[in-house]
């Protein structure tokens, strides 16, 4: 019987933390419920407003350009700009 005390201890943390969490899913532990009318006026005239004119919008946006299909394997892209680069013409041989 012994044997069995160091189970004590998971056993007691595993209880309270079963509590805990039920306590904490409780539909209403604490919290004031602030769902008067004043709250539900305030939400409708913020629904009500006009949208900021200075954003852009999702239609007048630039399309994203669609991306390259992925192969798996990470390729650099080129980075060569013609002349000066390693292996163009007129460049010093290693």
């Amino acid at each position: 019987m012994e044997i069995l005390l160091w189970l004590v201890p998971p056993v007691v943390v595993t209880a309270v933390a079963m509590v805990w969490v039920s306590w904490l899913g409780r539909p209403d532990h604490g919290r004031v419920d602030d769902r008067s009318e004043a709250t539900y006026a305030r939400f409708a005239e913020a629904l009500a407003r006009p949208l900021d004119s200075g954003r852009r919008s999702r239609a007048t946006r630039v399309p994203a350009r669609p991306r390259d299909r992925s192969t798996g394997v990470a390729v650099r892209p080129s980075r060569r700009t013609g002349a000066g680069g390693p292996g163009a013409a007129g460049s010093p041989a290693a």
